[in-house]
């Protein structure tokens, strides 16, 4: 293809964190980027000065009920089956949804951003294999990323301070002090010390002071699932502002991509097509095509073309994390929705102990890890009303606010172990508004996974207890049990931490991308997204999503950052 062919250096579809990512090492290289968006924007202007739209509130009924961010689950459904087993699927409609706007994933989020350990680069190496389960080692190493998640943290802008005595070495400060903290987390980090553990404050990319032209966070306690109203949240608004303000980026909001081009050789993309707002085809020319719609959107986009696929990887190995939650109901307030949804965290389950070894003895596993314990608080007033019902009782039941002030909870984001029957594949029946078939999730959990949750569920409790709470209760998601068709969290994961169907690796025959993020089958073809993770590890997985696209794009660019040494 001729230069003068070309509308772009590279397209990129997504404007999530790891959209953003790539397209901010892209764009401060002199590359022309054009970002396409398949959901609405609300975040940002995207005529100078690119300034905030005001989209954004405190609004229960517009994000939760009425699909603000999208997507809607009757127009794009999604399904869900355990197993083949199963027959086609077991469920229709909300499955892992990430929101479908010009932000992606990151506007929902309430934005924890700790980084990986060393070792969950290396785990089949440091721990060994599990029978049943396909524990691998990265092509890259944590040395590998540590310069791309310090450059990650400065852009998105990430409060933290370094107390957690596992953390992985660091070449610099954060950015930002940790804000101030849940007055539940004071309680429950007190509580977790005195039973040996080691709660931190978790690292967040949201501002505790001015930070890049934006204002702090005022702790309103509208994170976690909400847009920030006045863009305390960094990720992904301040990447997404600077490509815009460089002028050699674009954002094309309500742009559907159906279709990747290739050339006859199928060897070389060419650019993709894509629906606009009004269903007319267009198309973009770009050298370079970058994947960045999430672990779920992207396999789900290759295999409707069945491109990327050689090796029959695409869509396999699908992690989320196996969410442990214990709760407690406390006899006074504890104001657990005022705040930044989370602030406290520990990372023992991860690391683990003698009677965590002694759990998975017992259960005939080699080893066990459990994951990052989030500290937090109970949800919104509507939300809680809802529980309640109507009737002569709802007025007590609000005022007493047993599911909001006196609740807290605690959260494992448990590492899952892949597995190459749990995927992402299409469904054979069902459709979306566009005509295309619904994606599909195979997912069941591992033993490791049972057995991690059984082990820290009583551990969490003491600690509740030990804080002050009346009664303690532990689930999971998915949930567990005989009853767990009749669960209120549903069939299917309810985690949103959705990674590894599009597997990087050292081998064209067990992968879909190599080291750089690139595809084995199209050398221009890049995948820059969650589903690139060859393990889950036990973190929330953004930072590292950013930190993997930022390489990738520096790489392709040929500016690679240099070697960091601790500070």
């Amino acid at each position: 293809m001729n230069a003068s062919d070309l509308d772009c250096d590279a397209v990129i579809v997504g404007s999530g964190p790891s959209g953003a990512a790539v397209a901010d090492v892209l764009t401060a290289a002199g590359w022309s980027v054009i970002i396409l968006e398949k959901g609405r924007n609300h975040l940002l202007e995207l005529e100078a000065p690119f300034g905030p739209i005001g989209h954004y509130s405190n609004d229960e009924l517009k994000f939760v009920q009425r699909h603000f961010l999208g997507p809607d689950p009757v127009t794009e459904p999604r399904t869900f089956r355990r197993a083949e087993s199963d027959g086609d699927h077991l469920m229709v409609g909300h499955v892992n949804a990430l929101p479908t706007t010009v932000g992606g994933g990151g506007v929902h989020a309430d934005s924890k951003l700790p980084r990986f350990r060393e070792e969950d680069f290396h785990l089949r190496s440091a721990l060994g294999p599990i029978d049943g389960a396909d524990v691998v080692d990265w092509p890259v190493t944590y040395e590998d990323l540590e310069p791309y998640y310090a450059e990650c943290e400065r852009s998105a802008g990430v409060a933290g301070e370094e107390t957690n005595p596992f953390a992985a070495w660091r070449s610099g400060p954060f950015p930002m002090p940790p804000g101030p903290d849940m007055y539940g987390a004071v309680l429950s980090m007190g509580a977790a010390e005195k039973v040996g553990l080691h709660p931190y404050r978790a690292p967040t990319g949201v501002n505790s002071v001015p930070y890049d032209g934006r204002p702090a966070c005022v702790n309103c306690g509208f994170c976690g699932g909400y847009g920030c109203p006045i863009e305390a949240k960094g990720d992904p608004v301040a990447l997404l502002r600077r490509v815009l303000r460089s002028g050699k980026g674009e954002i094309r909001p309500e742009s559907h991509v159906v279709e990747i081009t290739v050339d006859r050789s199928g060897r070389y993309a060419t650019g993709v097509r894509y629906l606009d707002r009004d269903r007319n085809e267009q198309e973009v020319r770009a050298t370079h095509v970058v994947l960045a719609a999430g672990a779920f959107e992207t396999p789900r986009l290759l295999l409707r073309q069945g491109l990327a696929n050689s090796s029959d990887q695409v869509g396999r190995n699908l992690m989320y994390h196996f969410q442990t939650f214990t709760v407690g109901g406390f006899p006074f307030p504890l104001h657990g929705m005022r705040g930044r949804s989370v602030t406290g965290a520990h990372d023992d389950h991860i690391v683990g102990d003698d009677a965590q070894r002694r759990a998975a003895a017992d259960a005939g596993l080699p080893w066990i890890r459990g994951g990052l314990v989030e500290h937090g608080g109970g949800g919104q007033p509507i939300r809680e009303a809802l529980v309640y019902g109507p009737g002569a009782h709802h007025i007590d039941a609000m005022r007493d606010s047993n599911l909001r002030e006196r609740l807290w909870a605690f959260t494992m984001q448990g590492e899952d172990l892949a597995q190459a029957s749990n995927r992402i594949d299409l469904d054979p029946k069902i459709k979306d508004a566009w005509g295309f078939p619904a994606g599909r999730v195979t997912y069941l959990p591992h033993p490791h996974e049972l057995v991690m949750s059984e082990h820290a569920g009583p551990i969490l409790e003491r600690v509740l207890r030990e804080a002050g709470a009346e009664w303690t209760i532990t689930s999971t998601s998915p949930p567990q049990g005989g009853d767990a068709d009749l669960s209120p969290l549903g069939i299917a994961p309810a985690s949103y931490h959705i990674m590894g169907t599009c597997r990087m690796g050292d081998d064209a025959a067990t992968s879909v991308v190599d080291s750089s993020s690139r595809t084995w089958d199209i050398e221009n073809l890049l995948i820059a997204d969650s589903s690139v993770f060859a393990t889950s590890a036990g973190y929330n997985p953004t930072l590292t999503i950013m930190a993997l696209a930022s390489r990738a794009a520096h790489l392709l660019t040929d500016t690679p950052l240099p070697a960091t040494t601790p500070h």
